[in-house]
């Protein structure tokens, strides 16, 4: 019987030597890093910080039932903000969804502040969250949703109002910019959360949205303006149509005078040699010159004569001379004199 009790008692110390030998051990991974507190207050310095010189993980040794083995991750974490309905600096409201990555960089006041991952994304929302909402209402929405800074457009015709609701005139000056808006949350976010353990690595906008309500309204003036847009693009075609119109027109009058010009030119030059040729041949030879101007003559008679033509000449008209040396033809009647109308007396 005694021995059957010394086998248990036995047994029983092996069981808690066993449990003592095992919890006064644990292994740290490399992606850890561990806080040893003792009743809820801290021991010595964190186990295979950031910062650390060479890595510490590996088998360490603790206080059975008094210490307590706190990890954390040492890795990259990731931060995802809900998305938000928030006003601009023109008071028009849009839906900014962000998201952020950090890490632990001080393990002791991480576990002093926050104690865990749970606490620490709850102080994320609210740092990030506030930074977000006081950057945009600061901010025209175009530096929200326009990355490059101090660019110029190609054209003016484009939009006055920053929240791209107005009419068209000249695109606004873009000062600031999307990426500087992450920028200015970054570093007054990290700021708050340096005191608390926190690294924050990066900041960044996910999507932008208008609002629902608004949304169709916005859509209906975008269409507009760029109606507007495409109405001026049509108006100053058409001035640049009829202005080229008449440019070409004017060239061609231009080049129609000129060569009229030139064509009177050769012509007056060719009548000048002409002439210069029929009185050298009316000086060479009377006969010539007599030939010639019964030629001239003939060609009078048939451009006169044409047709119907009724001419009245006199009998001293040189176009008359040959007229009186023709012949009456045979059987031709005899020319009936005009009709006399009397005269009515004068009243």
């Amino acid at each position: 019987m005694k021995a059957k009790i010394a086998g248990c008692l036995v047994a029983i110390l092996i069981l808690i030597g066993l449990g003592v030998v095992s919890g006064a051990f644990y292994t740290v991974k490399e992606t850890e890093q561990v806080i040893i507190t003792q009743f809820g207050e801290t021991v010595g310095d964190p186990i295979n910080p950031p910062n650390a010189e060479k890595s510490e993980a590996g088998l360490h040794f603790k206080i059975p039932f008094l210490w307590k083995v706190n990890k954390f991750d040492k890795l990259i974490l990731e931060w995802d903000g809900d998305a938000e309905e928030m006003p601009t600096k023109e008071k028009t409201y849009i839906q900014v969804d962000t998201y952020g990555r950090w890490r632990i960089a001080d393990p002791l006041a991480y576990f002093q502040n926050l104690r865990d991952e749970r606490r620490a994304q709850s102080r994320l929302d609210d740092i990030l969250g506030s930074e977000t909402r006081n950057t945009i209402a600061k901010h025209q929405l175009i530096e929200v949703i326009r990355t490059t800074k101090g660019r110029e457009p190609l054209k003016a015709e484009e939009l006055v109002d920053a929240d791209m609701t107005g009419s068209v005139g000249k695109l606004p000056e873009i000062r600031f910019g999307r990426s500087a808006l992450e920028q200015e949350i970054f570093e007054k976010s990290s700021e708050k959360l340096a005191g608390l353990g926190i690294e924050l690595l990066d900041v960044r906008f996910k999507r932008i949205n208008y609002n629902e309500s608004v949304q169709v309204q916005i859509f209906e003036r975008m269409i507009s303006e760029r109606q507007q847009i495409a109405e001026r693009f049509r108006s100053e075609g058409e001035g640049e149509a009829a202005k080229i119109l008449g440019n070409m027109q004017k060239d061609l009058k231009e080049i129609q005078s000129t060569a009229y010009k030139e064509v009177q030119t050769i012509q007056g030059e060719a009548d000048a040699k002409a002439a210069e040729i029929y009185t050298a041949a009316y000086n060479q030879n009377p006969e010539a010159a007599e030939l010639y101007e019964f030629l001239r003559t003939m060609e009078v008679y048939g451009e006169v004569l044409g047709g119907d033509s009724t001419v009245i000449l006199s009998t001293e008209s040189d176009l008359f001379k040959y007229l009186k040396r023709a012949e009456p033809v045979a059987g031709a009647p005899e020319p009936k004199p005009a009709p006399v109308r009397p005269v009515a007396p004068a009243r």
